[in-house]
Order: structure tokens, then C-alpha cells, then sequence
């Protein structure tokens, strides 16, 4: 039997790219929690639904007016429109008996600024 070996200087070897560390991110460990829940709170078709007829609106919008328009029961929108709101994704204004909703700016430009991928530029 013959093995050959091969001697390496191991301090000569350049590291190649795919080898580099990754730079420290600059997104906190409780930020990116509380962006985690914002995505586990989209993670429902009717919530995605519901913040794209919001998006559409130019006004808040009556929680009554998205029975019809998500073909769900009342109760139901009520728990969406909820966890949306506990998300930090809705705002929510009582006039009189009825709940009217709409996008929350802020929280939903930190979203767009965490989704939004450079162009990747050579």
C-alpha cells in the first residue's frame, strides 16, 4: 500500500471570497423580533389581503367593510384586523360603535426598508 502525502503551508493560503466572515448585521437581536412578528402576523392570506385593501384606501376603512369584501364572519375579521393591530401594522379608531382602520406609516416603512434588496451592483 501507498499513500502520498501532500505538504501545505497553511500560512501562504489566501482566504477566496466564499470564505470572508459575514460583517456584523446591523439589525438588533429585539429588532428583529419584533420584525419576525410582523411577518408571522402576514403570515395569513385574509391579513395579506386585509393590508392590501388598506394600501388601496386613501381613508381608514370600517371594520364592517371587510366582511363582504374577505368573504369571512365578523368574528373572524375582527381576530385579523386584531392581530394586524397588536403587529403594529393597523391603527385603530373607534367612532361610535364601529372600528375604522388603517396602515400604521411607520411600521410598514421599516417593512419596505427591510425587504427592499440593494441592486446588485458589479
Amino acid at each position: 500500500m501507498f499513500i502520498d502525502t501532500i505538504g501545505v503551508e497553511m500560512t501562504a493560503l489566501e482566504l477566496i471570497d466564499c470564505c470572508l466572515p459575514l460583517g456584523e448585521s446591523s439589525l438588533q437581536s429585539g429588532e428583529a423580533e419584533a420584525i419576525a412578528q410582523v411577518f408571522k402576523a402576514l403570515g395569513d392570506p385574509a391579513r395579506v389581503k386585509i393590508v392590501s385593501l388598506l394600501a388601496e384606501s386613501d381613508q381608514p376603512v370600517c371594520a364592517c367593510e371587510f366582511v363582504p369584501a374577505l368573504g369571512l364572519t365578523q368574528a373572524t375579521v375582527s381576530h385579523h384586523l386584531k392581530k394586524l393591530t397588536l403587529a403594529g401594522l393597523l391603527e385603530r379608531e373607534q367612532r361610535g360603535k364601529w372600528a375604522y382602520f388603517s396602515l400604521d406609516a411607520e411600521a410598514l416603512a421599516r417593512l419596505e426598508n427591510l425587504v427592499r434588496i440593494p441592486e446588485f451592483v458589479r
